[in-house]
């Protein structure tokens, strides 16, 4: 299996930076992607807390359509309580269109609080929502049947799509997982993808294999199938030509990073120790991450592929503007030429044709001097007897 490679960009943005400079910033760093080769990006949706300012993932998504040639978009994710199911599918129809099938539709219950509280929603009634929610979606994007639904606060009559997909049959869909089963559960049933968000925390380590498990039974009592090309696992890493280069560059704004999940984000899932930067460096190469080389991110995910007891389809690096933008897109380029070859077999033929000519250049060097040398003599002969009168 081709491992496929891309970003979850949240985003995380210091409170106080321009947010106009941010997402220029955002789109900017997913032009470069699609110039390295990466295969897919997935944009966040949050309303509160001050450092992920992306309200509207579709709309984001469409302008980044605009800058980029092949490079899949997807919403990463759209809070499904939050919205009518209805709407959310015409959106993602239209965006299918204008990307001609480049889009990727990923869901989930919300992840701070303080955006549900705005709408007068308690953490328990979300992952019900995005349950019931999600029935209502599906089937209005694999049927042409009218849906009726009623929960008190939505009501549907009739509804159905009046533009159909571009996709055939259907764009990608996911379902974002962190702890609990309810993503992998909703995975299974509609035979969708899984989003494995902190799949490197200690939280999403134990549960990897677990949550795959749950996907699989889910998914054969529905007549789905669990494909692992669409099982997306998110982890943490800036690389640098050397550990030294990388940890100076986290300077920037890894601590206001950590400081947002520590004190600001009422999101325990995402947890992660540390009170100076040295603290929080060796945190992430305890085992969440790498700051540091190519070499340690191939290792990490070498890692990954072993805790998930079978492989996954695709690495997404978290975008964390721990660095500074010249040094976060020179991280990218370092994982494009460096790590992902690794894992997609697309120098295996050249380091084989390298090998051969090294092998061989003894032979052939001396094959090619004679040659010369045959070449030479030829020509001072026939020289000779040009010039005899």
């Amino acid at each position: 299996m081709k491992m496929r490679f891309g970003t979850f960009m949240a985003p995380f943005h210091p409170p106080e930076h321009n947010p106009t400079v941010s997402l220029e910033q955002d789109l900017d760093l997913i032009e470069h992607m699609d110039r390295l080769g990466f295969d897919e990006v997935w944009v966040g949706e949050h309303h509160s807390a001050g450092s992920e300012i992306i309200a509207s993932p579709e709309i984001f998504i469409a302008a980044a359509a605009a800058r980029t040639k092949n490079i899949k978009l997807g919403t990463g994710v759209v809070s499904l309580p939050y919205h009518n199911p209805l709407w959310v599918a015409e959106r993602m129809v239209l965006l299918d269109h204008l990307t001609r099938g480049r889009i990727m539709l990923g869901v989930g219950p919300g992840a701070l609080p303080t955006d549900a509280a705005m709408l007068g929603l308690e953490p328990t009634e979300m992952r019900p929502m995005l349950h019931e929610y999600m029935e209502v979606l599906m089937q209005l994007l694999t049927s042409d049947e009218p849906v009726n639904y009623s929960n008190g606060r939505l009501k549907l009559e009739n509804a159905r799509l009046h533009l159909r997909p571009y996709s055939d049959p259907l764009f990608d869909i996911a379902v974002a997982a962190v702890a609990s089963p309810s993503g992998a559960k909703l995975a299974g049933q509609y035979g969708a993808g899984i989003l494995s968000l902190g799949a490197t925390v200690a939280i999403g380590m134990d549960v990897l294999a677990h949550h795959w498990t749950i996907q699989e039974e889910v998914a054969a009592k529905h007549d789905q199938v669990a494909d692992r090309a669409k099982w997306r696992l998110v982890g943490l890493m800036h690389l640098a030509e050397t550990e030294e280069e990388a940890k100076r560059d986290v300077e920037y704004g890894m601590a206001q990073w950590f400081r947002y999940f520590q004190n600001v984000a009422a999101f325990p899932q995402m947890a992660v120790e540390g009170g100076d930067l040295t603290e929080m460096i060796d945190f992430v190469n305890g085992g969440l991450g790498v700051v540091g080389t190519p070499d340690q991110a191939i290792a990490q995910i070498e890692e990954l592929l072993e805790q998930s007891n079978g492989g996954f389809g695709a690495y997404l690096q978290l975008a964390h503007n721990w660095a500074n933008p010249q040094a976060t897109k020179k991280s990218w380029e370092l994982f494009a030429r460096h790590v992902m070859p690794r894992f997609q077999g697309s120098v295996a033929s050249l380091v084989g044709a390298a090998d051969r000519a090294r092998d061989s250049r003894p032979v052939l060097a001396e094959k090619q001097l004679q040659a010369v040398d045959e070449a030479t003599a030829n020509y001072e002969a026939e020289k000779e007897i040009l010039l005899t009168p």
